[in-house]
């Protein structure tokens, strides 16, 4: 199963999805890749030991088809969890894939040759809606996204929704929804409540079970080189990502 973890509103906790559920997977058992392509490199800083020695990142292995991904697949400081490493020069690939007739198709034909080595891999991406984002729905077979229940949540969904549609409709006709997971969540406030209620009238039952609740934790871990499961096991975001990660098994069953 590969899934991209995707929402073009930024701040939403995707990178922090991404590691978490990657990293509570890996402790399952299960083989996992996690497969950077935020300019910004956070997933790659987070879990990985001193990134900037490794001279390729995944830019090099989009833009030359000669270049193996398996060359930039890394080991995380977590076992069973491998990352496909990003770099800055990650902001360069957009202008540099525009007019080109496989630009959408890149990331699709990188991680063909190893996608049969993992049992889940997951793609953390840009809060946009362009070029890199579209190289993730294209090579994925499901979409996880991630919602913070504050205010404007839902800005810029619809746009979301119309790109899946138009993806599937051209590029990737079995790709679908996996779920929704809310975010950042403070469930003290009637204004969470609220929005949470208007989720779940968006996307009904594809809303996870288990929402995720702003935690302290869950921002200091990443500057420690840790999973929330390394870096504060007995803390609430821990025990909620390993929830999310146990529903999702059982949805990738069905």
């Amino acid at each position: 199963m590969i899934i991209a973890v995707t929402n073009q509103k930024g701040g939403v906790g995707k990178t922090t999805t991404c590691i978490n559920v990657s990293a509570a997977l890996a402790f399952m058992g299960y083989k996992v890749l996690l497969v950077d392509m935020d300019p910004q490199a956070h997933s790659t800083i987070s879990i990985v030991n001193n990134p900037h020695e490794y001279k390729k990142s995944l830019f090099d292995v989009l833009m030359d088809k000669n270049q193996r991904i398996e060359e930039i697949i890394v080991k995380s400081n977590i076992p069973g969890l491998d990352v496909a490493i990003s770099k800055i020069s990650m902001a360069k690939l957009e202008p540099a894939l525009i007019g080109e007739f496989d630009g959408h198709y890149r990331l699709r034909d990188a991680i063909n040759p190893v996608k049969n080595k993992y049992d889940f891999i997951f793609i953390d991406t840009p809060p946009t809606l362009g070029l890199i984002t579209l190289n993730a729905l294209v090579a994925a077979t499901h979409i996880l996204i991630p919602i913070q229940s504050s205010y404007l949540c839902l800005e810029g969904t619809d746009d979301l929704l119309e790109t899946i549609d138009k993806v599937k409709r051209i590029a990737n006709p079995d790709l679908e929804i996996l779920g929704v997971v809310i975010t950042l969540h403070d469930k003290r406030t009637n204004l969470s409540k609220d929005v949470v209620d208007r989720i779940i009238e968006v996307f009904g039952d594809k809303v996870f079970k288990t929402y995720i609740s702003k935690s302290v934790k869950l921002e200091e871990s990443p500057a420690y080189k840790e999973s929330i499961f390394t870096f504060a096991p007995d803390s609430i975001g821990a025990i909620q990502y390993k929830q999310i990660a146990e529903e999702l098994v059982e949805r990738a069953k069905n």
